[in-house]
């Protein structure tokens, strides 16, 4: 799907790491919520709260999941989900663009 239809977008915008990472919610009339953001190269950690799918639409990233001792590579096209109350950390090696989808 590259587009959402018939949603509504918070205006303001979810600001991380000193303007690093930002993203904007958007919500839809059957309760889901995403976000779509961009990540400036860094490394970040962020705490869920729901269970997550990152989907990766651009750039490159590598990740370390709770419970791992292995950094993982995520690629644009690929995504990767999170457990609910958690963290994990993420290295951003170039601009990336990403879409956060929080399940049930």
């Amino acid at each position: 799907m590259d587009r959402f239809e018939k949603v509504t977008v918070v205006k303001a915008a979810n600001i991380y790491f000193e303007g690093k990472v930002t993203s904007r919610t958007i919500l839809f009339a059957n309760g889901e919520k995403k976000t779509l953001g961009i990540m400036m190269p860094g490394e970040y950690e962020f705490g869920t709260g729901a269970k997550e799918l990152m989907e990766i639409l651009a750039g490159n990233v590598e990740i370390l999941l709770p419970d791992s001792n292995e950094w993982t590579p995520i690629v644009a096209g690929k995504s990767f989900e999170v457990p609910a109350n958690s963290k994990f950390k993420i290295v951003v090696t170039e601009v990336t663009d990403y879409c956060c989808s929080y399940l049930d």
